[in-house]
């Protein structure tokens, strides 16, 4: 079991140091706020989990099986991806891409955060198809499998919260530099165009 379970968490390890959608939409939301980033953190893993608990079940193979499941969700993905891109991009013409906000409008603004992460992992087919054929890899030889898979699927969103957590972490120490309005707006324009070029390389994919 302990072999196991470190193999898993190295396999972890592997995919959330791989850049991806999610990693670029943490680091934006971390230069909004730590609060911005954290709870951006939270719904991706969310998202994790329930791509876990939907593999655990076997539905996901019903997206793996069926082309036309696959492209639908595929699509509405790109069209997250751009969506977020376009936001990035317009807040960097407004040059509001870091604004803090108080009262009604923060807790409104961590709900956004938490929805977005949330959102954008669970718009990702790959996301799911992935779930479905990672899990399985390491449930125990003779353990029940839906119990087990539901088991690591919950490991792997608590070592995501930790591992993107450094990254809010770190993006909150650099604030004070990246902070500055040009920065900012740079950083900002940069993020957007990188979640464009993913969303409309998601559509174009087969």
């Amino acid at each position: 079991m302990f072999s196991t379970l470190a193999a898993f968490l190295g396999a972890c390890l592997l995919i959330a140091a791989s850049p991806g959608p999610s990693t670029v939409l943490i680091i934006r939301q971390s230069l909004r706020s730590r609060r911005a980033g954290f709870l951006t953190v939270l719904g991706n893993e969310t998202g994790v989990f329930v791509w876990g608990v939907v593999a655990a079940l076997g539905l996901t193979a019903l997206l793996a099986a069926s082309q036309l499941a696959y492209d639908v969700l595929r699509i509405v993905g790109a069209v997250v991806l751009v969506w977020f891109g376009v936001q990035a991009i317009r807040a960097a013409r407004r040059g509001d891409g870091g604004r803090e906000l108080v009262g009604d409008a923060t807790r409104e603004s961590g709900w956004r955060s938490y929805r977005g992460g949330l959102l954008l992992n669970l718009a990702n087919p790959k996301a799911a198809v992935f779930a479905l054929s990672f899990l399985p890899q390491f449930v125990p030889a003779g353990a029940p499998q839906l119990p087990a898979m539901v088991g690591l699927a919950a490991l792997w969103a608590v070592f995501e919260i930790g591992y993107y957590g450094l990254y809010v972490w770190f993006v909150g120490r650099l604030r004070r530099i990246l902070d500055r309005a040009a920065v900012r707006r740079r950083i900002e324009f940069v993020s957007g165009g990188v979640l464009v070029a993913l969303g409309v390389r998601m559509a174009l994919q087969g």
